[in-house]
């Protein structure tokens, strides 16, 4: 990775994240592209189906001078910005959304602001080892990663057996 590559946030066309993703690929550009199983109901069956975790954004690692480049897949609407800046996720978010996307561990995205959260560190589990915060959340206490490039939250639940509460 070069020293001016960096996480840009893409915006796709509704349900186009995985087409985008493969046509970007395709170009030699690197894609980070979240998908979680969930169950999804209809009224005579029940299946797992992949879905992106964060609907209509995928993660682009390159230099800003590609951008214009990566918007003429098919697919593709534009990269987020905020006050005029395009935005950008730093590498230590996208590890730490992998690594939670590896777990398998059920997570929920939100994008209601959220209050900050007592400082934890997780004592067991998957997710062992990592400092953040936490949130209650209808009597339950949710592990919260924010990602402000795209003004969203993950949320985990995680019992409070297994929650430190890291005093300052």
């Amino acid at each position: 990775m070069s020293e001016d590559n960096r996480w840009f946030v893409m915006y796709t066309a509704p349900r186009a994240e995985k087409k985008v993703a493969e046509r970007l690929k395709e170009k030699g550009i690197e894609v980070y592209l979240p998908m979680v199983e969930q169950v999804r109901q209809w009224s005579d069956r029940k299946k797992k189906v992949v879905v992106p975790l964060f609907n209509g954004y995928l993660f682009v690692n390159f230099t800003k001078d590609r951008l214009w480049e990566a918007l003429q897949v098919s697919g593709a609407v534009k990269f987020v910005n905020f006050s005029g800046e395009h935005a950008t996720v730093p590498q230590a978010e996208i590890d730490t959304i992998r690594r939670v996307i590896e777990t398998g561990v059920s997570v929920e995205v939100n994008t209601d602001p959220i209050e900050k959260g007592e400082r934890v560190k997780i004592l067991g589990g998957p997710l062992e080892g990592f400092e953040g915060e936490c949130v209650q959340k209808s009597n339950q206490d949710y592990f919260i990663i924010r990602i402000p490039g795209i003004n969203q939250n993950m949320l985990i639940n995680v019992p409070r057996k297994y929650l430190d509460v890291i005093k300052d």
